[in-house]
This record gives structure tokens, C-alpha cells and sequence, in this order.
């Protein structure tokens, strides 16, 4: 599945939804990504551009154990499979951009109280937030570092992993699945 850019920026500022388990059901390890992107929107799929790094990283570190190629869109069992798992995945910020740079310091500090309102309200084990340089943005934490965070939201432990956008360059596949591994250790998806 392709789309043309023309297509594509018929989806700016749309909203994906968040994909979680059911209310009754445990959330033990929420990923935060920063917003959407177009092709996201476009699949209604989070980390769904074929260069996102996300999914490959996930199957390498063992957070899920069947192969997701979301660049047409997740199945409902794709989605399945992550719910099943305790894996929810939501956005700092809702809107839909070509890019992350076009959001506003505004719009990610009210993103981070919203992500902060529904941590609160579901209560995972964990949540990873995919991106650091947000991250610092949205809660005022300007000297924040990739890891395990030293004040949690609550019960849940606060995790900083690195973005897997394709733009990330620095970044593979394996440093990702290195990356995720340990929120996922924390969270009880992947064994010790």
C-alpha cells in the first residue's frame, strides 16, 4: 500500500485512537510515541510508516512474538496480539503532522497532562515514552535522559527509550530491541 503526498496531507491534524486493552484488562507497558505522522493517520495504525522501526524492534526484543507490518494498517488480530500482552500504545500529542517539529511547545506540555490524566486512570506497570527531546518538552525536564526515569507517575515506572522513527538515524533496529527489551523486563512482557 502506497499513498501520494497529496493523499497523505489529507490526514494532517486528524487524530489516530489509542490502542489499549480493555478497561478490565491489565495495561503493563504503555509506548508513547510523540504524534502521529500522515501515514499513521492515513492507516489509523500507530508507528505505521514503512521506515518506523517500532514493530521490528518489538518481534527482536521479544515484547511481541509474531511479525506486524502496520505500513497497510494493523489487523485485528495484530491488534489482538498487542492488547493480549498487556501492550498499549498512545501519543504525547494528538494531532497529525508531517513532521513532529511542526507541533508546539504548548501543544506537547498539554499532550504530556492528558498522557499524565490517563496514566493516572489506567495505571500501567510502565510507560516508555518514544523520544527524549519531547519528552524534556512536555514536562518541563530539560536535562532528562534515555532510561528508566528517577520519579515515577504513581504506581507506574517512567521509562525514556529512543524514538524508532526512520529519522532517528543513529539508531538500528538492534539498539531499538535493546532499548524496549528493558521497559518490557520491568513491565513482566518479556522474561528476566
Amino acid at each position: 500500500m502506497g499513498f501520494t503526498r497529496a493523499e497523505l496531507e489529507t490526514y494532517r491534524d486528524a487524530v489516530v485512537p489509542d490502542l489499549l486493552p480493555p478497561d478490565d484488562e491489565p495495561l503493563r507497558l504503555l509506548f508513547v510515541g510523540i504524534n502521529p505522522g500522515l501515514w499513521t493517520a492515513a492507516t489509523s495504525t500507530h508507528f505505521a510508516h514503512p521506515g518506523n522501526r517500532m514493530y521490528p524492534a518489538l518481534l527482536l526484543a521479544g515484547v511481541i512474538t509474531r511479525r506486524i507490518d502496520p505500513a497497510a494498517g494493523m489487523s485485528d488480530a495484530d491488534r489482538d496480539h498487542l492488547r493480549s500482552r498487556g501492550i498499549g500504545i498512545t501519543n504525547m500529542a494528538p494531532r497529525a503532522t508531517a513532521k513532529a517539529s511542526e507541533l508546539t511547545a504548548e501543544e506537547l506540555r498539554a499532550g504530556g497532562a492528558a498522557l499524565r490524566a490517563l496514566v493516572e486512570r489506567r495505571r500501567p506497570a510502565v510507560v516508555a515514552v518514544a523520544g527524549v527531546t519531547a519528552y524534556r518538552t512536555a514536562f518541563g525536564k530539560p536535562k532528562a535522559a534515555m532510561g528508566r526515569q528517577p520519579e515515577p507517575w504513581g504506581a507506574s515506572e517512567l521509562w525514556v527509550v529512543p524514538n524508532p522513527s526512520g529519522l532517528n538515524a543513529h539508531e538500528t533496529v538492534t539498539s531499538l530491541a535493546a532499548a524496549y527489551a528493558e521497559p518490557a523486563r520491568a513491565a513482566g512482557v518479556v522474561g528476566p
